[in-house]
This record gives C-alpha cells, sequence and structure tokens, in this order.
C-alpha cells in the first residue's frame, strides 16, 4: 500500500484532496499534518485510512511519527495562504512559506519521495513583488526546481486559481472573495466589493484543482502545471451573480487586476477537464438557501 502525506490536511483544498483519492485509490494511506492555524477538525475525514498528526512544518523532520514511515508522495498545502494578511502577519507569513517549506523539501529529499507543491497564481509575471505571500510563493518555485537540479529532488507543481467550493473559509483574515460573498448574502448584508471592482478572477472549484492536482501528481514529474477554468471575471461580475446589492469598500495593498490560467498543458498531459463553472455553484447556492 502506497502511503502520502499531506501538510495542511484539515484545510479548504487538502481536505477536499483527501476525500478525492480515498475515493479513487483503495491502495492508499494519508497522513495529515497540520498545526490548524487555518485547518479545522471539522474537515476531518473519518476512514481508516487517514491518520491527522498535529505539527507544524517547521520542525517536520524532527517528528517521531514521521520518521517511521517510508513515503511516496508529499502534498504541502500548509502555508500562509492570503495575500492582503501576509503585510500584516508578515513574520508568520515567511516562516510558514519559507522556512517551513525548506523543512518540507528537506524532508521529501530524506525520504526520497516526490514533492507536489501547491503554487499561487499570484507569483505570475510582476505579480510576484506585490505582497510578501507573493514573493514567498515565488521564492519557493524556484527553490524548489533548484534543488531538483542540484540535489535531485522530484517534484511536481501545481498553480491554483482563486480557488471556492465545499470547506472554504467564509469568515476571519483567511477567508476568500466567494466565502465572504456567501457569509454576506446569508447574512442578507451588502456584499463587499474591493475598489475598483473590475479587476479579474479566474476561480475554479476545489473539486476541479483537487483533481487536477491528483493527476499531476500520478502522471507528471519536475514539471509545472497551471490548474484553472479558464474563464475570469471580475468581482462586480461575481457579486451580481448573487443578485444581491453590494458596496464597494478600499482597495486593499498587494491586489492584481488580472488572472487567468493557461491550462493547455495540464489538458494535453494530464487529461485535466473542468467540471464544474462559478455561475451554476452561485445559482445552487442561491436556490438552497
Amino acid at each position: 500500500m502506497k502511503k502520502i502525506l499531506i501538510t495542511g490536511g484539515a484545510g479548504f483544498i487538502a481536505s477536499n484532496l483527501i476525500k478525492l483519492i480515498l475515493n479513487n485509490n483503495s491502495k492508499v494511506f494519508i497522513y495529515s499534518y497540520d498545526n490548524y492555524y487555518s485547518g479545522s477538525r471539522k474537515n476531518h475525514i473519518k476512514s481508516k485510512r487517514v491518520k491527522y498528526i498535529k505539527g507544524d512544518t517547521q520542525k517536520i523532520n524532527k517528528n517521531k511519527i514521521l520518521k517511521k514511515i517510508n513515503l511516496d508522495h508529499v502534498f504541502h498545502f500548509a502555508e500562509f495562504s492570503r495575500i492582503v494578511p501576509s503585510f500584516d502577519n508578515y513574520d508568520t507569513c515567511i516562516k510558514t512559506n519559507t522556512f517551513g517549506t525548506f523543512e518540507v523539501i528537506k524532508f521529501c529529499l530524506e525520504k526520497k519521495a516526490k514533492l507536489i507543491y501547491s503554487a499561487s497564481s499570484s507569483t505570475i509575471g510582476k505579480n510576484k513583488f506585490l505582497s510578501p505571500y507573493s514573493w514567498s510563493k515565488y521564492a519557493n518555485n524556484e527553490l524548489i526546481k533548484n534543488f531538483s537540479k542540484w540535489f535531485g529532488l522530484q517534484y511536481v507543481i501545481v498553480y491554483f486559481y482563486n480557488v471556492y467550493g465545499p470547506n472554504q473559509i467564509t469568515k476571519g483574515h483567511m477567508s476568500a472573495v466567494i466565502g465572504i460573498f456567501e457569509k454576506q448574502y446569508l447574512l442578507g448584508i451588502p456584499l463587499t466589493v474591493v475598489k475598483p471592482g473590475t479587476q479579474k478572477r479566474d476561480f475554479t472549484h476545489v473539486e476541479d484543482i483537487a483533481n487536477g492536482t491528483y493527476l499531476a501528481a500520478i502522471k507528471s514529474l519536475n514539471s509545472e502545471f497551471h490548474l484553472g477554468s479558464g474563464k475570469n471575471y471580475s468581482i462586480i461580475e461575481v457579486a451580481k451573480m448573487f443578485k444581491s446589492k453590494y458596496k464597494l469598500v478600499s482597495e486593499r495593498p498587494g491586489e492584481r487586476f488580472y488572472s487567468l490560467s493557461k491550462s493547455n498543458k495540464a489538458k494535453i498531459q494530464l487529461k485535466y477537464r473542468i467540471k464544474n463553472d462559478l455561475k451554476s455553484y452561485i445559482s445552487n447556492f442561491i436556490n438552497k438557501k
């Protein structure tokens, strides 16, 4: 039976990945390693093939349980994952994303395990210099590729684009736009659209992200893939999909104004296909209220 480790396994995206892997592969055992900074025990999946371990990635090489385990793959999701909060929490962001990920890289080398790294579309082009978060993710991309050249690290890098769906965070500083809009809609208050509102994002359902990540892990080596829907909408357009009132709020630091995935490589090499679309998702959400 193959053994894999998923850091941040109690988080939004990783918990959906665990569910997908369990449903698609009966011969795998999954270890989740999470410090529960943004992850939640509510996202735990009850299965005899999943073991949840509490721990920080900066101490992953000292964990007594993981030291004894041979691993085939390590999916690394346990990073500080928001742009705007990375300004106020830059210390946590850098420690987690830079020092923590470096320890994960060393861990993978020691275990001779393939690293599947969850990269961000915020690192593309000039965006990578807009925030501590974007810079840290960009630096990790380069570190991983160079460790492959220098020391033979096996890796796959997958870029995510504005993920939404089940288990997403809907409140607090780690929430994202779709989750925030859902919460505000249910409370019956105006949706808050960050100025100017015309900035465009490629919104991708978490099930499609999980599927693309899994395909990349089993089908590719030492490569990079962009996993997006291939469609983008302005934030105002998204707010209008909720058929609710909205209001413009002040611009925020680190904001990028355009995002659109180029997933042709993933479609050709991984047979990656999008099965969900944002309009249908929001429509179903409204109708379930």
